[in-house]
């Protein structure tokens, strides 16, 4: 009698993505993503759609959508802390907060300051990732700011162009008397031009 001979099975092609890989997955659709169409309209829902999972894993991976924008742009989470503190507790003063979080966040230690460096130096060359920090930086100011009103938006992203202006001056362009200054002589010098911007006095009207 012939023994029954055992089927051919053919090996499994491929493996299943585990949580790494589909991690990895959804940074790459958000980078393509948020460089396409900007922070405001990326939304966790199409980065979901682009990379191929439901939208909670995203949320499970990154918590947010700036949290998500920060993991895709190398920006350290002390950094946001940073910047999210700086807009607690009274208006008074807001400004100078504000601009002392963004300065001591690239003069932090180099764990901090060195992926902001590089975020910031690819937004110098590259149009997308410049565009995509702007917006980040404005949605942050705006979220955050006291006294909301019809011209928030503008005045969060005069504040953000301002900030943006002094870090690549001082830090890439290495304006002479930027350098020099220390982050207490920045901050009385630019802090209450911001606070004028974030808190929006009553004087405050916009032109007809």
């Amino acid at each position: 009698m012939t023994a029954k001979t055992a089927p051919v099975t053919s090996p499994r092609v491929g493996r299943r993505r585990g949580p790494t890989s589909t991690r990895d997955g959804v940074l790459a659709a958000a980078r393509a993503r948020f460089a396409s169409d900007g922070f405001a309209a990326t939304t966790i829902r199409r980065v979901a759609t682009d990379a191929g999972v439901d939208p909670s894993q995203v949320m499970q991976f990154f918590g947010s959508k700036d949290d998500l924008f920060a993991a895709v742009m190398a920006i350290p989470a002390t950094a946001l802390a940073r910047f999210d503190t700086a807009f607690e507790g009274p208006s008074e003063h807001l400004g100078e907060r504000v601009v002392r979080a963004y300065l001591e966040a690239w003069d932090a230690e180099a764990s901090e300051s060195e992926p902001l460096m590089a975020m910031l130096r690819g937004a110098v060359v590259n149009e997308a990732a410049a565009a995509a920090l702007r917006e980040f930086i404005q949605s942050r100011l705006s979220h955050g700011m006291a006294g909301r009103s019809g011209d928030a938006l503008l005045r969060a992203g005069l504040a953000a162009s301002m900030l943006i202006g002094i870090i690549v001056s001082r830090r890439i362009v290495g304006v002479p008397a930027l350098v020099a200054a220390d982050t207490d002589r920045l901050v009385a010098a630019v802090g209450p031009a911001l606070q004028v911007l974030l808190v929006a006095p009553t004087g405050w009207r916009r032109s007809a």
